[in-house]
């Protein structure tokens, strides 16, 4: 029998170039992150099941990834532990755990992979990263200001300028659903359908309403409600829903400050979002892109998580970025510089015949010593293949020293885009590299 060898569905394997992107784009969210004064925090892979179970709805219960018991339990079927879900519910227990070492106000930012049991689709994998910031200890509006201007500021840097932040408040949804005639205990169910929105259209969340027993004209005034009109100013929005909840609404007064306190110009009042995870307790946000189904990130606050493990209620608020959606698009639209889409050597050193080995081998790390990224062809070969196969990699550069150049105390550097050969003093090899690198990259930008 032949064995696959396919990763399972919704996993990857990472090429190098897969992994130069990943790492470009981990590399600004960290940046950003720690200029807001993030600090970085990593968990385990896996949780106690009850630490997981219950904390993502009905919904979420059904995507948790279990481990069955093993050694002399594993004959009765039952798990004891779970792949980690998402970042939020282990850091709401490590809060609980260190509560006595950790400052006041605890913001950190957190890298790691999480699991799904998901149907895998584009942009959607069963295994994935997340990024995750959050902020403990404080209600003040902000908070989710200060973490709308970071997501913000870290989408612009990558190059996107077609996203809209989606703000809303999940006491409004609960307001709006009463406006409707929508009766509470209908309400977890409604929330569930209304996140579908963008998924299945209005068309489809209506019939969802009524699947879930909700009445024809309640499910009709819900949409109505909640329709989000796009290129409508954040003004408006609360003006409208002020209109339908009341002046003095203390939510759609949260969204208000929260809107005033940001810098970021992306923001959009969204009285349609939802967001499906029951956690959530205030403000909530997404991040749309155009002609994407899906987001790129999203989160919340959530006030009430961590009491769940500490007894009493301790402010929280949160933002997930998708990396790998991001990557997805980034990769799809040519979004990545030239120097993480190419090879990840600046210069390779070719080996002229058996007896220069050894000094190809101290010529490679002369080049490092400068500070370049140097790969040395690992045996004598014909000068055309060594060129042949630089090409392959994308290595911009190609160093040869032959007995003339030895003698000469030069290096034969071979430009490979332009075809170009310059003889450069073996000393200034790696400066005259880096300043052709160098201009490249701003002719690039």
């Amino acid at each position: 029998m032949t064995i696959s060898t396919k990763p399972p569905a919704g996993t990857r394997d990472f090429l190098p170039d897969d992994i130069r992107r990943r790492q470009y784009v981990i590399g600004v969210i960290r940046e950003v992150y720690e200029s807001y004064g993030y600090v970085p925090l990593e968990t385990p892979t896996f949780e106690n099941i009850e630490t997981l179970l219950g904390k993502y709805g009905d919904e979420g219960n059904k995507l948790i990834f279990k481990i069955l018991k093993r050694g002399e339990h594993e004959h009765t079927g039952e798990a004891d532990l779970a792949l980690r879900y998402d970042l939020t519910v282990p850091l709401a227990r490590v809060v609980a755990q260190y509560q006595n070492q950790l400052p006041k106000f605890f913001k950190r930012y957190q890298i790691q992979p999480v699991w799904r049991a998901d149907r895998p689709a584009k942009g959607r994998f069963r295994e994935f990263y997340q990024c995750d910031i959050d902020a403990i200890g404080s209600t003040s509006p902000l908070v989710e200001a200060e973490i709308i201007n970071a997501v913000s500021e870290i989408l612009v840097t990558l190059g996107f300028n077609d996203f809209t932040v989606r703000l809303n408040h999940r006491t409004v949804l609960a307001g709006l659903l009463n406006a409707a005639g929508v009766s509470a205990d209908l309400h977890g169910g409604a929330l569930v359908a209304l996140d579908k929105l963008d998924k299945i259209g209005a068309a489809g969340v209506h019939q969802e309403f009524l699947a879930r027993g909700i009445s024809d004209a309640a499910a009709q005034a819900c949409l109505k409600l909640f329709e989000s009109r796009a290129g409508e100013p954040p003004a408006e929005t609360l003006s409208r829903l002020a209109g339908v909840l009341g002046a003095d609404d203390r939510s759609v007064r949260n969204l208000s400050e929260i809107v005033a306190a940001a810098s970021a110009k992306q923001i959009r009042v969204d009285p349609s979002l939802a967001r499906g995870l029951s956690y959530y307790t205030g403000a909530i946000m997404e991040i749309a892109v155009a002609d994407l189904a899906g987001s790129l990130g999203g989160g919340g606050r959530y006030d009430g998580l961590i009491g769940m493990f500490l007894g009493r209620d301790i402010p929280a608020c949160g933002f997930s970025l998708g990396m790998e959606r991001i990557i997805v698009v980034m990769t799809e639209r040519n979004m990545f510089p030239a120097t993480v889409a190419g090879g990840g050597v600046d210069i390779m050193v070719t080996v002229w015949n058996e007896a220069l080995q050894g000094d190809a081998v101290q010529l490679a790390a002369s080049l490092r010593q400068g500070g370049l990224r140097v790969e040395l062809y690992p045996e004598p070969d014909k000068l055309g293949k060594q060129f042949k196969y630089a090409s392959s990699r994308n290595v911009p550069f190609v160093a040869i020293e032959g007995d003339d150049e030895r003698a000469a105390g030069t290096i034969a550097i071979k430009d490979l885009k332009s075809g170009d050969q310059t003889s450069v003093a073996r000393s200034e090899a790696a400066e005259w590299v880096a300043r052709r690198l160098q201009a490249e990259l701003r002719t690039e930008n």
